[in-house]
């Protein structure tokens, strides 16, 4: 490498020296930004979570989204939720509904087996598939909890809401005990069928569930 002392340049090279300075700084801060990326999130769930009856901006993938982007979050929510969907369903979409590059799935399924009465451990076997096929795939998950109908009896009651720790635990995943924490049974936050959250309903979830996302968010970022 060939040295030039300063008092050798021209006087305009000089003093441009500084503003070399700094572009020099900023190439070398431009590989920690260039590796900073959208980090993507896949709500896998049924009508729930799809926003049931409501315009798109109001369902749980968008509210979400714009929740971590608030906290200023760079990240993407997409809305995977089918109507009508039990564990098997969404385990037999699996591979299409999360697409490679994917950094987290938010699991919510389950409610339409327990409103069906399908034999828990068929609903465990499915959600068990889906948790162990995402691990395989390097994705981080977050398997959100359901509870059965009370009247479904304690038997079933038991057997039903125990599966989703029981697969957390076992899966080493993240778990948000009950998706509908704090709307379920309560008229002001559902639509008139009882069921399905209202708007308010989902900001209610979204909130309730967005310190785990944002913890997940950031350790996909290596915050």
């Amino acid at each position: 490498m060939i040295s030039v002392p300063l008092s050798g340049l021209p006087v305009y090279a000089r003093r441009r020296l500084p503003v070399l300075a700094l572009l020099l700084a900023a190439l070398l801060v431009l590989p920690g930004a260039a590796a900073a990326r959208t980090i993507r999130i896949v709500a896998l769930g049924d009508s729930l979570s799809a926003g049931y009856q409501l315009p798109a901006q109001d369902a749980f993938p968008a509210v979400l989204e714009a929740m971590l982007k608030a906290r200023g979050l760079d990240v993407a929510v997409e809305n995977a939720g089918v109507s009508g969907d039990t564990a098997s369903a969404g385990a037999d979409r699996l591979d299409w509904s999360v697409p490679d590059g994917t950094d987290l799935v938010i699991v919510e399924l389950g409610a339409n087996d327990a409103l069906r009465g399908i034999d828990p451990r068929i609903t465990e076997a499915a959600l068990d598939s889906i948790l162990a096929r995402l691990r395989a795939r390097g994705i981080a998950v977050l398997l959100a909890g359901m509870h059965a109908p009370r009247n479904n009896g304690d038997a079933y009651v038991a057997a039903f809401d125990s599966l989703y720790p029981r697969l957390a635990a076992k899966h080493g995943v993240a778990l948000y005990p009950f998706f509908l924490a704090g709307v379920a049974g309560d008229p002001a936050l559902n639509l008139a069928d009882r069921i399905h959250p209202n708007p308010k309903g989902v900001r209610i979830i979204a909130e309730g569930i967005l310190p785990q996302v944002e913890t997940l968010v950031r350790a996909a970022r290596g915050h």
